[in-house]
């Protein structure tokens, strides 16, 4: 794991949205040697296919947790470098981070099938 990498969290409210492409703001977490920041959040731009992974990859976010991302969007990321995880369950951001962290983050199926 890169010790100063910044996480971005797709959410809808104050928790995980379930679907990357209907999240209604990003989380975003610095880390900073090893440590999480604060939770920052930032609204995105309207989405469009190909959009979401342009503007994340401009914030400079080296992972994405979700709970569910279409084929091209994971393919999007992949070619900017940016990792994602997805099958995330349904938490608040800072819980998430702190799961990554830990080892703990129990990724599982992905809940988005396009």
């Amino acid at each position: 794991m890169d010790q100063n990498m910044r996480i971005a969290i797709p959410c809808h409210g104050d928790r995980l949205a379930m679907h990357f492409g209907h999240s209604e703001r990003f989380a975003l977490v610095n880390m900073e040697n090893g440590q999480p920041g604060p939770v920052a959040f930032e609204t995105p731009p309207a989405h469009e296919p190909g959009v979401l992974p342009r503007w994340l990859a401009g914030k400079g976010v080296s992972l994405v947790i979700a709970g569910g991302m279409g084929q091209r969007a994971q393919q999007l990321f992949a070619q900017s470098g940016i990792r994602t995880i997805f099958g995330a369950p349904g938490l608040p951001p800072d819980q998430l981070v702190r799961q990554y962290l830990d080892g703990t983050l129990a990724a599982g199926e992905n809940v988005c099938d396009h």
